[in-house]
Order: structure tokens, then sequence, then C-alpha cells
């Protein structure tokens, strides 16, 4: 069985990499243009565009590709018209038309492209289901008793979705005091720590509605535990079953070292 690994940024990646490798699976690494991931080693790699979407699929047909996984982050791609080649350029129509309704769209639209070639499209947290943590306080601080305010962050989420915009908000009590936009969660601790007003916020994060989960389930890590100690943060609640956390341990112990807490709420 041969897996191509499409493959973003950040560590997610070369963790996936890592595991198809130790369960024996044959691994390409695949990099769109202008995204190199952090993947290292000898994996045999295939590079690909937006505009030769159709030459790439036909590339991994030959490989012997049999299965796919997306991950990893990626922006939408400017797309270059005078770069389209051949081979997808009876793709356009239909990819335009999704990449108008959003990133779900986008995303859904690429996924029955690579069906409908017989690639069987298989997600993260199937290849790692440790990546899926279980349900309760996984840290020695534990959270505070805020229904109200996890109901909040539900609404503003649903209301994101509608937007297809963010996966993550900041509570303070019982109150949304910032929304995840285009530029990530990153960006939205760093505007957080730069107005300095951290104490006492949670950071909840959870799929949109209607997510392809997939290819793009949430996703919290070492970084993410850094960020939000740095940023002042009481703790990070997530949902259990939607959304991945990378190394496990080592976020425990960032956030136990800054007397924060870990909740996945089931």
């Amino acid at each position: 069985m041969t897996f191509a690994l499409i493959a973003g940024l950040g560590g997610l990646p070369t963790a996936l990499a890592a595991t198809l490798r130790a369960q024996g699976r044959t691994v390409i690494i695949c990099e769109m243009r202008g995204f190199v991931s952090e993947v290292d080693g000898d994996f045999h790699r295939i590079a690909f565009s937006f505009e030769t979407l159709g030459t790439f699929l036909a590339a991994l047909k030959t490989a012997g590709v049999t299965d796919v996984c997306m991950a990893g982050a990626v922006q939408r791609p400017k797309v270059d018209p005078s770069l389209i080649d051949g081979a997808t350029l009876p793709l356009v129509p239909r990819l335009m038309a999704a990449m108008a309704k959003g990133d779900n769209g986008t995303l859904s639209a690429i996924v029955a492209l690579f069906e409908e070639q017989g690639f069987a499209v298989v997600g993260a947290h199937d290849i790692a289901p440790e990546l899926l943590p279980m349900s309760g306080v996984h840290t020695q601080v534990a959270p505070p008793n805020f229904t109200t305010g996890i109901a909040a962050a539900q609404v503003a989420l649903a209301d994101m979705g509608q937007l297809d915009q963010g996966q993550a908000v900041l509570l303070r009590r019982s109150h949304v005091i910032a929304r995840e936009d285009d530029r990530g969660t990153a960006a939205m601790l760093d505007d957080l720590q730069t107005r300095g007003n951290g104490a006492g916020v949670t950071l909840f994060k959870a799929p949109k509605p209607n997510q392809n989960m997939r290819v793009d389930m949430p996703l919290i890590g070492p970084d993410t535990a850094l960020q939000a100690a740095e940023a002042g943060l009481a703790g990070i609640v997530i949902t259990h079953g939607g959304v991945m956390v990378l190394d496990l341990p080592e976020v425990i112990s960032i956030l136990d070292a800054h007397a924060m807490f870990l909740w996945v709420k089931p």
C-alpha cells in the first residue's frame, strides 16, 4: 500500500510520516509549491501546484498510490491562469465554483476529485488515533465551571461556521472576547498577547459545523500551549473527537509548568 501524504506546514506531517513508515507503508511526500513541509528523511517527493492538479493526480496513479492523507497548514493559493496545464484545464470550472464557496467547499471538491480517481482519502486521526485524547482534564489544574461561557463559545463557533471562518474563540468568564479569523489561532493569540490582557482567558477550539474532518480537523500542539502560556491564558478547552493534539505529553508538560488546564470536553 502506497500512501501519498500531502504535507503542509507544521509538525503534523512529520509525525504522520513517521507513523506511516513505522506501520510499514510506502510513503510519498507531496508538497504544494510555496509550502515546503518540515518532513525530513529519504522519502520520495512530488511537488505540485494548483495549476497542475490534473497532472499531479496522474502522477500519483503512476506511482501506485492507493491512499491519500492531507495534513498541515496550507493557505488558499493564488491561481495563475497562464500556468494551468492541459490535464487540469477540464477541472477548472468545477474548482473555481468550489473556491467561491469558501474553504469547506474547496476541500470537499478536492476530496471528491481524489475519490473519483480511485484514491481513498484518509484522515490523520485514522492513521494515528492517539492524536485524539480521551475526554476529561489532563492537567494538574482543573478548569473552572463556566457552562455559560462554553455555551457562548459554541454559539459563536456556529455563527463563524456559517461564514466558513475560524475554529477557535477566546473566552473570559461567560463572554467571547475574540474570534479566530483567516489568519489562524496563532494570530489570535498574538493579538491577545500584544494587548497584554490574557489573565483569566480560555482558548476554546472545536470544529466548524459540517467541517470535513478527514482533511481539516482542528489541531493544537506544543506551539499552541506555549503561545497560550506566553499570552497569560488560564487554559485550553477542546471538544472530544473533534480536535487533534500533537504530542499530548509535551502539551501537558507545558501547561502544568504554567499552572494552566487542558480540558477535553465530552
